[in-house]
């Protein structure tokens, strides 16, 4: 299933942290939830859960270099990536498409992952018509904005990745 590419950011007291993200997505409207999915022995995951707080930045279309940036297992990854912080202190990604600011809820085990359940604090989305950068099938797609056929969904130009 194709998922919009994100990038999830947290503030600590060594700076700020940062790790692309397979899976996200919201779970709950009433309080309103969203979880994550990092890796099991992730350093960037538990740094996020330790911040208490974390900024989800769904990248747009033109931000490949930023998502091959913070998917590397290296320390530079803000190097790529301009930021302000956000109104709960985490990182927002500038040139992103949206963010959505949560404070960690709760965080498990889930299989060779873990799962993090954060509550929306604020969502805001960049002014503009630009389209999310979009993983599936293990490549990295665009949107196009004409639909597809008669079932108005949208097809995607699929490049290797």
């Amino acid at each position: 299933m194709p998922t919009a590419v994100s990038v999830v950011t947290a503030l600590t007291p060594q700076g700020p942290v940062g790790v692309t993200v397979g899976s996200f997505t919201s779970v709950s409207l009433e309080p309103p939830l969203v979880v994550f999915y990092g890796g099991l022995r992730s350093a960037s995951v538990s740094a996020v859960v330790s911040a208490g707080a974390f900024c989800v930045n769904v990248l747009a279309e033109d931000q490949e270099s930023v998502c091959a940036a913070f998917a590397a297992r290296r320390e530079d990854r803000f190097e790529s990536a301009s930021w302000e912080p956000g109104s709960g202190g985490a990182p927002r990604l500038l040139g992103a498409l949206a963010w959505i600011e949560c404070a960690v809820e709760s965080s498990f085990p889930a299989g060779d992952h873990t799962a993090v359940v954060g509550r929306v604090r604020s969502l805001s989305a960049a002014e503009g018509s630009a389209l999310p950068l979009v993983f599936c099938r293990g490549r990295l797609g665009r949107l196009h904005s004409a639909a597809f056929r008669d079932v108005g969904i949208r097809h995607f130009d699929w490049w290797s990745g």
